[in-house]
C-alpha cells in the first residue's frame, strides 16, 4: 500500500443529454474509484446517479467501485441504456422491410 500522503490526479466524467460533467480531482495515491467519484462532486450536481445501479469504468473498461486508481485515470460513469441495442436494430430493420 502506498503512502496516503502521496496524491495523484484523475478525471471524473459523466455525460447526460445537454450537459457533461468533467472534473480533475486530486486524490490519495491509494484511492478507489468510488472515493474519487465522491470527491469530485458529481453526485451533488447529478443526483440521478445511483452508484448501486450505474456502471463505472476507466477509459471505457468496466471496473468495480473498489478498483485502485492510477495517475491520469479517466473515471467514467455510465447511464443505463434506454433500449437494448440488439432489439433497437431489429426494430429498425423491421421498419425498413415494412416500408419496401
Amino acid at each position: 500500500m502506498s503512502n496516503p500522503a502521496d496524491k495523484i490526479m484523475v478525471q471524473v466524467c459523466y455525460a447526460r443529454p445537454g450537459k457533461a460533467f468533467l472534473e480533475d480531482v486530486l486524490v490519495a495515491s491509494d484511492a478507489t474509484l468510488e472515493q474519487a467519484i465522491r470527491t469530485s462532486g458529481v453526485l451533488s450536481s447529478a443526483p440521478e446517479i445511483d452508484l448501486a445501479v450505474y456502471k463505472v469504468g476507466i477509459y471505457g473498461k468496466l471496473k468495480t467501485l473498489d478498483a485502485i486508481l492510477r495517475e491520469r485515470d479517466r473515471i467514467e460513469i455510465y447511464r443505463p441504456l434506454q433500449a437494448d441495442p440488439k432489439e433497437a436494430r431489429r426494430r429498425r430493420v423491421f421498419k425498413k422491410e415494412k416500408a419496401r
